[in-house]
C-alpha cells in the first residue's frame, strides 16, 4: 500500500521568500565582519569611531559617515543634491518650498535616494531611512560590512574599473568631438544652403534683365533696321530732288536767257505784243508756280535732312546703347561663367555634404557598435565579479575546511606531543625501576632503547612541521586568491 508523500500548505511565494531569505542570511554570516574591524576600517578613513559608537549609534555620527562614503563611491553628498532639491521643491511647492520642506530634511531625502542605489549595487536590498534616522546596531553592522566589502572588492578591481572609466570617457569625449564637428558641418551645410539661395536669387534677377537686354536689343536692331532703311530712301529722294532742281535752276536761266533775246521784239505790234505777253505771263505763272513747288519740295527736303539728322543722333544715341547693351551682355557672360563656377563649386560641397552625411552615419554604426562592445564588456564584468565572487565563496569554504584541518591537525599533534611525552615518562620510569630493582641494562640496550625513542620523536617533530608548512602554503594562497 502506498502513500502520496505530505504536500506543504504553505504558499509557494512563501516558501521562495523563506528560501530567499535563509540564502540572504547564509551570505550574510559569511560577509559580517567584526566590531573591531569595522571600527578600524572606518578609522582609516578619517573618521573618529569606536565601538562603543558602534553597538550605541549616533544618527547624525551614522549621516556624516554615510554621507562621506557616498562622496567616496560616488561622489553625492547633500550639497550636491541641494540644488536639485531647491529646484523640485520650488516645482512642487511654489514660493512654500522652504517653509513646507526645510533644506536639511530635503538635502537628506535626496541624498537617501542616492545612498539607496548605492546599497543596492553593495547587495543591502533591505535599506530604508530609518537606517539613517534611528540605526541599530545589527542594521549597522550589516551595512557596514556589506559596504567594506565592496570598496574592498572595488579596490581589488581597479585596474579594471579605471579600464572601463578610460574607455567611457574616450567614448564620451569621441562622441561630443563628433557632435561638435556635427554641429560645425550643419552649420556649413546651411550656410551653403542660404548661399545657394542668394546666388539662385542673383542667377534668377540676372537671367530676367538679360532677358529683357535681349528683347530690348532686338527691338532696338529692328528700329535700327527700319531707320537704316528710311535713311536710304531719304537720301536717294535727296539725290533726285537735287537733280531736279538744278535741272529746273538750268531751265530758268535759260528761260531768263530767251526772255532778254525777246525783249526787243516787245517793240512790235500791240497785238502781237499782247499775245506774247499773255504767252509770256501764262509762261511765267506756269515758272512761278513751278518754282513755288520747288521751294515747297527744297523746304521739305531740307525738313527731310533735319529729320535724318535727328534720326542720324537717334541711331548715334542707338549704336552707342547697343556698346553698352555688349558691354553689359560681356558682364553677364561673365557673371554667368562664375555663376557656372560657384554652381560647380556649390555641387562640389554637396558631395562633400553627402560624403560627411555618410561619414556620420559610420561613425553612428561605430558607436553603436562601440555601445554594443561597451554593453558586452559591462556584461561580461558583471559575469566575471560574480564568478570571482562565488570563487571568493568557494576559497572561503576552503579556507574554513583548512581552517578545521588545521585545527583538528594541531589537536592531532597535541596528543601525540603528550603521548610521545608519556612514553619518555613510562620509559624513564621502567629504567628507574630496573636501575632500583638491581636489574639494570646493558649500555647496548640502554642505547638502543634511546636511539628509538629519539627516531621516534624526530619522526613525529618532522611530520609536525610538514603539516605545518602544508597548512602556510594554503593560508598563503587563500591570502593570495582574496
Amino acid at each position: 500500500m502506498s502513500f502520496n508523500p505530505r504536500m506543504s500548505i504553505l504558499p509557494a511565494a512563501q516558501q521562495q521568500s523563506r528560501s530567499r531569505k535563509k540564502e540572504e542570511e547564509a551570505a550574510y554570516a559569511n560577509m559580517r565582519l567584526p566590531d573591531r574591524e569595522i571600527v578600524g576600517c572606518i578609522n582609516e578613513l578619517g573618521i573618529s569611531f569606536t565601538v562603543a559608537d558602534l553597538q550605541k549609534p549616533n544618527p547624525i555620527q551614522v549621516q556624516m559617515i554615510f554621507e562621506w562614503f557616498g562622496e567616496l563611491l560616488m561622489n553625492k553628498t547633500r550639497l550636491n543634491v541641494d540644488p536639485a532639491m531647491r529646484a523640485a521643491a520650488e516645482d512642487v511647492c511654489g514660493d512654500f518650498g522652504d517653509s513646507l520642506m526645510p533644506p536639511d530634511t530635503r538635502n537628506l531625502m535626496g541624498f537617501f535616494a542616492s545612498l539607496r542605489r548605492l546599497m543596492l549595487d553593495c547587495g543591502v536590498n533591505d535599506f530604508n531611512f530609518m537606517d539613517l534616522y534611528k540605526p541599530t546596531h545589527d542594521r549597522l553592522v550589516k551595512i557596514f560590512s556589506y559596504i567594506i566589502n565592496f570598496v574592498r572588492f572595488r579596490e581589488s578591481q581597479t585596474s579594471v574599473i579605471d579600464e572601463h572609466c578610460n574607455r567611457a570617457e574616450n567614448t564620451k569625449a569621441r562622441i561630443e568631438q563628433l557632435y561638435s564637428e556635427n554641429q560645425n558641418m550643419e552649420a556649413q551645410l546651411d550656410e551653403m544652403h542660404a548661399n545657394r539661395r542668394q546666388m539662385e536669387a542673383l542667377v534668377n534677377d540676372k537671367t530676367r534683365r538679360n532677358e529683357e537686354l535681349k528683347k530690348r536689343l532686338l527691338e532696338l536692331r529692328w528700329n535700327q533696321e527700319k531707320v537704316a532703311a528710311r535713311l536710304e530712301e531719304a537720301k536717294t529722294r535727296k539725290g533726285e530732288l537735287a537733280a531736279e532742281l538744278e535741272e529746273k535752276t538750268a531751265t530758268k536761266i535759260a528761260l531768263k536767257q530767251d526772255s532778254a533775246k525777246l525783249r526787243p521784239y516787245t517793240l512790235q505790234s500791240p497785238l502781237a505784243l499782247q499775245s506774247s505777253l499773255t504767252e509770256l505771263s501764262n509762261t511765267l505763272n506756269g515758272d512761278k508756280t513751278h518754282i513755288d513747288a520747288l521751294e515747297r519740295r527744297a523746304r521739305a527736303l531740307q525738313t527731310s535732312t533735319d529729320s535724318f539728322a535727328v534720326v542720324s543722333a537717334d541711331v548715334a544715341s542707338c549704336i552707342k546703347l547697343l556698346e553698352e547693351i555688349a558691354v553689359e551682355l560681356a558682364k553677364e557672360e561673365e557673371d554667368n561663367a562664375k555663376n557656372a563656377k560657384q554652381r560647380d563649386a556649390l555641387t562640389e560641397r554637396g558631395a562633400n555634404v553627402r560624403e560627411v552625411e555618410r561619414t556620420e552615419s559610420l561613425l553612428q554604426r561605430q558607436h553603436a557598435k562601440w555601445t554594443e562592445r561597451t554593453e558586452t564588456l559591462r556584461a561580461q564584468s558583471q559575469e566575471k565579479a560574480q564568478r570571482a565572487k562565488e570563487k571568493m565563496e568557494e576559497l572561503r569554504a576552503v579556507h574554513k575546511k583548512l581552517t578545521e584541518e588545521r585545527s583538528e591537525k594541531g589537536r592531532d599533534m597535541e596528543r601525540r606531543r603528550v603521548r610521545i611525552e608519556q612514553i619518555e615518562k613510562k620509559v624513564c620510569s621502567r629504567i628507574v625501576r630496573s636501575c632500583l630493582a638491581g636489574s639494570l641494562l646493558t649500555d647496548r640496550q640502554m642505547l638502543d632503547l634511546k636511539e628509538n625513542i629519539e627516531n621516534e620523536v624526530h619522526a613525529a617533530h618532522d611530520e609536525y612541521l610538514k603539516m605545518e608548512a602544508h597548512i602556510k602554503l594554503y593560508i598563503t594562497e587563500m591570502e593570495q586568491a582574496i
